[in-house]
């Protein structure tokens, strides 16, 4: 009976059953994972620390006016060209 291997032996065992130039091509889709991951991360960080920021701006009435009238032309708009 054989002892179940864990996923990161079996992975090591893959990676080193490849030849050095696709060793390279593993490292350098390896490097671009961890900076995509970076990249998420600080983009989520960025947009949750402006959330606070950019209420105080958005959150007024007279944005609120202007939603208002944009979605009435657009409802009339549809009903003047709505298909048949």
């Amino acid at each position: 009976m054989s002892v179940a291997q864990n996923p990161e032996t079996k992975l090591m065992e893959k990676i080193r059953s490849l030849p050095p130039d696709k060793i390279t091509v593993l490292q350098d889709f390896i490097d671009f994972l961890l900076t995509r991951s970076e990249a998420d991360v600080l983009v989520d960080t960025t947009t949750k620390l402006s959330e606070p920021a950019f209420a105080k701006i958005w959150d007024n009435r007279e944005d609120a006016e202007y939603d208002e009238q944009l979605e009435e032309s657009a409802d009339l708009y549809a009903e003047i060209y709505k298909e048949d």
